[in-house]
């Protein structure tokens, strides 16, 4: 009886490993159910934001999601998320892929498989027009606004120990802290800033410091362990760049037709560890 029932495990071990095994393929699942699901914010113009004249979701983000589907030969299909979900539901599985804002850091990159570089952000410091602060140094012992459990409070907070750094809600009740006063700076980065500054009424009289603190590299999320789909997911982004589609979407959400007009400074690629 004994060596019928190893007999049988013998045979069923192989099965079950073989059957978690193409389980765990993500690429062959997406391919297989002809559709690759996109997590991302949906609140964050102009990387996932719905457009408010054919109420659909676009964005740099919603761009650069499609184009790797399109390349994996699927559809795609977005699903909103909130920021403090994006790991949790791509560990769940419920998302294939994340594209929302997603900067590489060492505690996250433990976590999750980060694609190769889709976007760097420059964060950089705003002061007010009238201030004689002129680089981060001279912040040294001073109070900086950022965005509460963004990775600019952290940078910020590394870079500047003896700072006082406070915490806001969002960039722009940070940008009103600075308005009346309440901190020395803002910290966030570059695109933020410009945003803020563009649509504020009276022209904010503020300024951006030229010389950038930290190059934030943004990956495209991937689950742990899921290498075949990472591969897959780079192949796409390099022939972004190869081709200049990288460029292009670049250019529609943030080059000179824009109100931001700015100058990509980097190239899609892999990130190099810190």
């Amino acid at each position: 009886m004994t060596m019928k029932i190893l007999a049988s495990l013998a045979i069923a071990l192989p099965i079950a490993f073989s059957a978690v095994a193409a389980k765990a393929d993500q690429l062959e699942d997406i391919k297989a159910r002809g559709t690759m699901v996109c997590g991302t914010l949906g609140t964050s113009q102009p990387f996932s934001f719905q457009d408010n004249a054919t109420r659909t979701l676009v964005g740099y983000d919603v761009d650069v999601c499609k184009y790797v589907a399109d390349k994996l030969g699927v559809k795609v299909e977005y699903k909103l998320l909130a920021v403090a979900a994006r790991i949790p539901e791509l560990q769940s599985g419920r998302v294939d892929i994340v594209a929302a804002n997603l900067g590489w850091s060492k505690d996250r990159a433990e976590q999750i498989e980060f694609s190769h570089r889709y976007y760097t952000t420059p964060q950089k410091l705003l002061v007010r027009a009238d201030s004689d602060i002129k680089t981060i140094e001279d912040l040294a012992e001073k109070r900086i606004g950022a965005t509460k459990g963004s990775s600019s409070e952290r940078v910020i907070q590394e870079r500047l120990p003896n700072a006082r750094v406070i915490g806001y809600a969002d960039s722009p009740a940070a940008f009103l802290s600075l308005q009346q006063r309440k901190v020395d700076a803002q910290f966030a980065s570059e695109l933020v800033l410009v945003r803020l500054v563009n649509q504020s009424p009276d022209g904010s009289p503020t300024r951006i410091l030229d010389k950038v603190v930290v190059d934030e590299p943004w990956g495209l999320g991937i689950k742990k362990g899921e290498l075949g789909l990472l591969k897959a997911v780079n192949s796409a982004l390099d022939e972004a760049e190869s081709s200049g589609e990288g460029q292009k979407i670049y250019d529609k959400w943030f080059g000179d037709a824009t109100d931001y007009k700015l100058k990509r400074s980097f190239t899609i690629g892999p990130i190099a560890a810190e």
